[in-house]
């Protein structure tokens, strides 16, 4: 499997997420559960700073308190896919 990057992100709504692949891929995900699982993430509990989020360099999502998601992880959780098998 080649190397994931993501080449769009957008908000939709809450903690949902539409994002674009290099494979051509599109998938909209929820990211509620990380945004409460981790301590970093609390800023973005709160919406409308969710909503502030951008690609890096890597791509990336990221978000200015310091909190990512990788591009596979976000590839699994929008298609189903795995990269490893």
């Amino acid at each position: 499997m080649e190397c994931i990057s993501i080449l769009e992100a957008r908000h939709v709504k809450d903690y949902r997420v539409f994002l674009k692949f290099n494979t051509g891929e599109t998938g909209e995900i929820d990211l509620r559960d990380l945004v409460y699982k981790y301590q970093i993430a609390e800023p973005l509990r709160n919406p409308e700073i969710f909503s502030r989020f951008h690609l890096d360099s890597w791509p990336t999502l990221v978000w200015d308190c310091g909190f990512d998601v990788d591009p596979e992880s976000l590839y699994f959780r929008a298609t189903g896919k795995s990269l490893w098998e």
